[in-house]
């Protein structure tokens, strides 16, 4: 092959309580990626979208993923990569995940499939450093991997997958941008014991309600008490979003990423639906522009379309 295109879906992490440890890959937004070879050294890198990311190799989120999967095979020919993104950067729903995955697997894919997924996911995760500081795997093992995925230990990227039960997740994405890398800066250094403690039983019973398909253990489990009230107070709207949605029947939610999106579940189309029409009411209300989806767990990760 001399050109592969792939679509790499947007991705939810954290979950609420799993910061930095879990994370899931879902069918909508995606962004749309073709990697080609050429006879001419180096990377050319064209985006056929509206944000004007960089196009220099060294400074754009995908190029760096590509130059790591690249060096790791002494690859001395050229590349054209053109992209499309519909994940808007800074939306906290995996952009720069989608772009640095995305690529990686296309390269494989491209020039003889020579790494594993857990090989893949770390090149990625060097262009999650241009994105956020730090090499951070909640987003980039769910677009490799597909579905839901707990990371017991980043450094040796101990990635599980775990089975879910289907479920409708319901995002709003305000139309404001949260840089990844100020989101971290914010957090606390330190955390009281207490709500460490709670912290890790809201871990524990998410993954046990998502294994044992326990929709009340879920709903239940979907708290944060670390990172929330910190991050929280920069999404305009959102304590309101949060409790209109529990009323109209969600099992919970929280702030998908860094922010501004927030993510709801819920076990129906109905409700889904009446969960997106109160994130809707919200934001029109307080006159801030946005973006629904109405989608599901993408149990495929990254899909090769041609």
């Amino acid at each position: 092959m001399k050109s592969v295109t792939v679509k790499s879906p947007a991705t939810v992490s954290n979950l609420c309580c799993g910061f930095d440890i879990l994370g899931m890959a879902v069918c909508e937004p995606f962004d749309i990626m073709q990697l080609s070879l050429t006879d001419q050294p180096g990377i050319m890198i064209d985006h056929t979208d509206k944000y004007r990311l960089p196009v220099n190799a060294d400074e754009n989120i995908a190029g760096v993923a590509l130059k790591a999967f690249l060096s790791a095979i002494d690859y001395k020919e050229g590349c054209q990569l053109v992209i499309n993104k519909q994940i808007k950067p800074g939306s906290g729903v995996g952009s720069s995940a989608a772009s640095a995955a995305g690529i990686v697997v296309a390269a494989n894919e491209l020039l003889g499939k020579p790494f594993s997924k857990k090989q893949l996911v770390s090149f990625a995760m060097e262009g999650e450093v241009i994105a956020s500081g730090s090499r951070h795997a909640d987003n980039i093992a769910p677009c490799i991997y597909g579905g839901l995925v707990l990371i017991r230990d980043t450094a040796s990227l101990d990635i599980i997958q775990l089975d879910a039960p289907e479920l409708f997740v319901t995002i709003v994405h305000p139309q404001i941008e949260i840089k990844t890398s100020y989101a971290r800066s914010i957090l606390p250094k330190e955390i009281p014991l207490k709500s460490a403690v709670i912290q890790w039983a809201n871990v524990a019973g998410l993954v046990t309600g998502f294994l044992q398909k326990d929709y009340g253990l879920i709903g239940r489990s979907l708290e944060d008490v670390i990172i929330e009230p910190v991050r929280s107070k920069l999404i305009p709207g959102f304590d309101e979003v949060k409790q209109k949605c529990l009323a109209a029947g969600a099992l919970g939610g929280g702030i998908s990423g860094s922010g501004p999106s927030l993510f709801m579940l819920s076990t129906s189309a109905m409700v889904a639906t009446e969960i997106e029409n109160c994130m809707k009411a919200v934001y029109e209300k307080l006159g801030i522009e946005h973006k629904t989806y109405i989608t599901g767990i993408n149990n495929e990760g990254i899909k090769i379309i041609s």
